[in-house]
């Protein structure tokens, strides 16, 4: 096993921070975009454009509600991005166990 074999969107570390904490909630479960920001500390527009990223790829979905200043983002990992993430943890395993 390689690091090549790290799937090098999880690796960013703002991403793979996105993709930990959506995967801590039960299967289904999401986060508002502001309790996402807070848990991640990121300014809203690098949030963004690392969740437009990992969306892009099917690793989440996001869900609107509301228009204007009542509006409210949701997000939620995919069974695609809990996937990714369960064997991007393996590989790491892997590599730092030496296999």
């Amino acid at each position: 096993m390689t690091a090549e074999a790290l799937d090098p969107l999880i690796h960013v570390p703002a991403r793979l921070q996105i993709v930990a904490a959506l995967a801590a909630l039960p299967d289904g479960d999401q986060l508002s975009f502001k309790r996402l920001q807070d848990i991640i500390e990121l300014t809203p527009g690098n949030l963004i454009t690392h969740l437009r990223k990992l969306e892009g790829a099917g690793y989440l979905t996001t869900s609107k509600t509301g228009s204007g200043p009542a509006s409210r983002t949701s997000i939620a990992l995919t069974h695609d991005g809990r996937h990714a993430l369960e064997t991007y943890a393996t590989t790491l395993r892997g590599l730092l166990n030496g296999v």
